[in-house]
């Protein structure tokens, strides 16, 4: 068994730090499901985690803010699976992507100008709704 979650080359998260619960699913099983705890439910703290450095922590919590409690959690559950050890790798791994893809930093936006086709074209089509709108204004004589 693994002693950390890889999530990339760089940060490995221990499995000390994930806590997980297990309790009543209303996934698939019939009478199984009112008899077992197969939901489980992990629970990471970003905050206190000693996985991350500096930076990586401040854009997890930018970048997870909406799914994250005021301590700093990070709480994902599942339900799919009958059985309790499949929906444990199930929300483990789903932690892992959820993770992977936040640390992903944004590319550089490069500034640019438009081409000089797109400006014409920008005008052109200024020019033509002036005149439409130029044209809604007169009035044609005799035609009383």
């Amino acid at each position: 068994m693994t002693i950390a979650l890889v999530i990339n080359d760089k940060v490995e998260i221990p499995l000390s730090e994930l806590i997980y619960t297990a309790s009543r699913s209303s996934g698939p099983g019939g009478q199984h499901v009112n008899t077992s705890d197969t939901r489980i439910q992990v629970r990471w703290n970003v905050k206190e985690s000693s996985a991350l450095n500096g930076a990586e922590r401040a854009r997890l919590l930018k970048m997870l803010a909406s799914r994250l409690t005021e301590a700093g959690d990070l709480i994902l559950a599942g339900d799919s699976h009958r059985s309790q050890r499949r929906n444990r790798e199930d929300v483990t791994q789903r932690l892992a992507a959820m993770v992977r893809e936040a640390l992903i930093p944004p590319k550089p936006r490069r500034k640019t100008k438009p081409t000089r086709a797109s400006k014409e074209k920008r005008l052109d089509e200024k020019r033509q709704k002036s005149r439409t709108k130029k044209d809604r204004g007169k009035k044609y004589e005799g035609s009383d």
